[in-house]
C-alpha cells in the first residue's frame, strides 16, 4: 500500500521546482515519522504517546555556491507551499554572501527509486497488554517505540526517491536490587511474541543469581564472553572515525595499523556496511544510490572506506554512504553454538554490557570500558555469581585478533534506541565473541 504522503511530496516539489530561476538547482529532503511509545516502570504504563512528524530540507545551489533550510511540514499544501516560498527566498539572499564550494557533488543523471516497507506491526493495545502479562512480578523498567519512518528525495533535475519502513523497539531493564539488572532489548520488523517470552524466561531464570555475593576478580587477564550487545558497544566506538574515507585520507583512524601497516585481525572476521538489512533509505541526501553492501574487512583484512558526498568529491572515489559512520553493520558469525558458550568459555567471565567505552590509545586501537548489567562469574561452565564492576583496557587488534577463538553462530539484530528529535535509523547485526586473553585493570 502506497504512503498517502508519497504523491504529497511528489506534488509540493513539483509546485517548488517551478519557482526556480536559471542555473538554480534544488535539493529536497523529506523526513516523517509516525510513531508509537510506551514507557515502563515496575511493569507499569507511566506514559504513553503517539507523535507524527514531518520536516522539510531544502538545499539551493547556484553558481558553485550552497545554502540550506530546514522547517517542519504541517501537511496542508497551500501552508507549506508558503514555507518553501519564502525559505527559497531567504535562501536566494543568503548564498551570494557564501563564498564557492569546491566539494559542492550531487547526483546529475537522475535515478528514481522507491521501496515502501510491509506494515507488520500489530496494534500497540495487542502487544502491551501480552508483555505486561508476561512480564508478571518483575520490576520492568523501559521503552517502547514503533511506527514507520519514511525518507523522501527530489531534485529540480528530475529525480524522485523514496522510502518507507515499519519497525518497533522495545528497550528494557529487569531490576532485582539497587544497582543489581539485567539489560534486555528487542527490536525488528516483526513482531514475535514467543521471542520476547524467551527473553523474559532467560531473565527469571538469571534473576536468583543476582542474589549471590558479587565476586570481585583481580586485575589481569581472563577468558571472556561478549555478548552481541557488549561487542556492540565496542563496534559502535570503533566506528567513530575507524570506516570514513576522510579519517583513513588524513591518517586519523584508529585503524590506522590496518591501513598502514597491513595489520590484520583474526581470519574469522569480516564486517560489512548492508544497506539492504538495514533501516536505512537507499539513497543519500544529494540523491546519490548507495550499494547494497560495503565491505569494511574481510577475513581479517581492510577493505573498503565508506565514502560521503564531500569526501568522494575531494578524494575521486565513489559515493557509496551517506554518513562516514555505519548505519547496518553486519558481521559474519562464527560456529559457537548459543548452548555451548558457557562450557566453551569453561572460566572465566560472561559479560552481558559494556558502559563508558572510549579510546586509551587511539593509535594502537586500544578501548577502555566498564562492565555493567549481569556480568557474571562462570567456573567449569556454570555461572556461580555476578561479578562488581571491572574496567577492561584492551586492543582491537588482540580482541579481534590473536586473542579471538570463536564467533557465535547466530546474529542479535539490534537498533539503536535513541529517540532524541526522532527514531534512529542505526542498526547492528552481531554475534556474540569468545575471547581468551582479555585485560581488566581495575
Amino acid at each position: 500500500m502506497s504512503h498517502p504522503m508519497k504523491n504529497y511530496f511528489r506534488e509540493l516539489t513539483a509546485k517548488l521546482f517551478v519557482q526556480l530561476k536559471s542555473q538554480e538547482i534544488l535539493l529536497v529532503n523529506y523526513e516523517a515519522e509516525e510513531s508509537d511509545f510506551c514507557r515502563f516502570n515496575q511493569n507499569k504504563i507511566r506514559q504513553a504517546g503517539h507523535v507524527i512528524q514531518q520536516t522539510l530540507r531544502i538545499e539551493l545551489i547556484y553558481n558553485n555556491r550552497e545554502c540550506s533550510a530546514h522547517f517542519n511540514l504541517c501537511g496542508h499544501l497551500p501552508n507549506d507551499m508558503q514555507q518553501c516560498k519564502t525559505a527559497l527566498t531567504q535562501l536566494r539572499n543568503q548564498i551570494t554572501h557564501i563564498p564557492e564550494n569546491p566539494f559542492i557533488h550531487f547526483l546529475t543523471e537522475p535515478k528514481d527509486s522507491c521501496y515502501e516497507g510491509e506494515n507488520r506491526l500489530p496494534e500497540l493495545e495487542e502487544i502491551i497488554p501480552s508483555q505486561m502479562n508476561y512480564a508478571q512480578s518483575l520490576d520492568l523498567v523501559g521503552i517502547w517505540a514503533s511506527g514507520s519512518i519514511t525518507r523522501g528525495f527530489a531534485n529540480s533535475i528530475g529525480q524522485f526517491n523514496w522510502h518507507t519502513d515499519y519497525n518497533f523497539n522495545f528497550d528494557w531493564s529487569i531490576h532485582h536490587q539497587q544497582d543489581k539488572a539485567i539489560k534486555q532489548n528487542y527490536a525488528g520488523s516483526y513482531w514475535n511474541l514467543s521471542e520476547f517470552q524467551k527473553k523474559i524466561d532467560s531473565a527469571r531464570e538469571t534473576l536468583p543469581l543476582l542474589s549471590v555475593k558479587p565476586k570481585t576478580i583481580q586485575p589481569g587477564k581472563y577468558r571472556v564472553f561478549l555478548t552481541a550487545t557488549a561487542l556492540h558497544e565496542i563496534l559502535e566506538l570503533l566506528s567513530w572515525g575507524g570506516f570514513g574515507l576522510k579519517s583513513h585520507r588524513t591518517s586519523q583512524t584508529p585503524l590506522l595499523k590496518m591501513v598502514k601497516d597491513n595489520t590484520a585481525l583474526n581470519e574469522k572476521v569480516s564486517i560489512y556496511e548492508e544497506h539492504r538489512k538495514g533501516l536505512t533509505p537507499h539513497f543519500t541526501q544529494q540523491g546519490f544510490l548507495t550499494p547494497e553492501s560495503v565491505s569494511l574487512i574481510e577475513n581479517g583484512y581492510y577493505k573498503n572506506c565508506l565514502n560521503n558526498n564531500r569526501s568522494a568529491k575531494e578524494y575521486g572515489e565513489t559515493v557509496n554512504c551517506s554518513i562516514e559512520h555505519p548505519q547496518s553493520l553486519w558481521m559474519k558469525p562464527g560456529s559457537l553454538a548459543q548452548e555451548d558458550i558457557l562450557q566453551t568459555l569453561d572460566t572465566g567471565l560472561y559479560i552481558s554490557n559494556l558502559w563508558y567505552c572510549n579510546y586509551s590509545d587511539r593509535n594502537n586501537c586500544r578501548i577502555t570500558g566498564m562492565t555493567r548489567f549481569a556480568c557474571f562469574w562462570v567456573e567449569n561452565g556454570v555461572a556461580v555469581a555476578p561479578v562488581n564492576v571491572m574496567r577492561f583496557d584492551e586492543s582491537i587488534y588482540q580482541m579481534l585478533g590473536g586473542n579471538l577463538i570463536d564467533l557465535t553462530k547466530e546474529n542479535e539484530q539490534i537498533l539503536d534506541p535513541s529517540s532524541y528529535e526522532k527514531r534512529s535509523e542505526a542498526s547492528a547485526t552481531l554475534p556474540g565473541a569468545l575471547i581468551d586473553n582479555f585485560t581488566f585493570t581495575l
